[in-house]
């Protein structure tokens, strides 16, 4: 069984996937309490469904990308059966997670997009920094930044784990906090070889919409 907050079709937008049709697959349940956090309500709402189920649901759509959320994913660990039984239905299998789960206990066929907490968000201190050192090239690492000093504190992480030469990385500007043109212009001043990450549902739909 799995605790599941919300599966819905949209819009993928917060990744090198961003742009595509996606099924999501939001789980119920984390462990960090991010200060900019946008779906505060994965908390504890949540219904209890069987792999079977969660599969029906996905499968009216579609869709060939799926992404699996949070809350925090990998607190259950009953998601990699259902990554095994989408990837053999020939489904591409994308998982957000916060950085603090060992990320290897995904299967190999799931690419994972790992937010690397920045201390703007107030969860710096929780994650597992042994995760960018098992990061493969197919992945994404993501850092929300909300203010200059992540901004600096960010390229020393990058340079500290050698970051561009194993993984795509991506900047998103804290919604709300930071505004895309002033990241926009810091990674330019840098001449950083980083994707400017926005959140497009933001963009496209009330950013206080609930997915369902």
């Amino acid at each position: 069984m799995l605790n599941v907050n919300e599966i819905f079709y949209s819009i993928q937008g917060e990744s090198t996937y961003a742009g595509f049709p996606c099924v999501f697959v939001r789980l119920a349940g984390c462990n960090l309490r991010c200060k900019y956090c946008d779906t505060q309500y994965a908390y504890d709402e949540g219904q209890h469904l069987s792999l079977d189920e969660v599969q029906k649901k996905v499968f009216q759509y579609n869709c060939n990308l799926i992404e699996i959320t949070g809350g925090e994913p990998l607190l259950q660990s009953e998601i990699a059966e259902l990554i095994q039984t989408f990837v053999y239905h020939g489904k591409t299998i994308l998982v957000e997670t916060n950085g603090t789960q060992n990320i290897d206990l995904l299967p190999e066929n799931a690419i994972r997009i790992m937010d690397v907490k920045c201390p703007g968000s107030g969860e710096a201190s929780r994650m597992d920094w042994n995760n960018l050192k098992r990061l493969r090239v197919q992945d994404n690492v993501k850092f929300v930044i909300s203010h200059h000093e992540d901004f600096e504190w960010t390229i020393k992480i990058i340079e500290k784990y050698d970051l561009l030469k194993k993984v795509k990385v991506l900047f998103s500007p804290a919604f709300g906090l930071l505004k895309p043109d002033i990241l926009a212009e810091w990674i330019l001043e840098r001449s950083l070889p980083i994707r400017l990450n926005l959140q497009l549902q933001k963009y496209i739909w009330d950013p206080n919409r609930r997915k369902i």
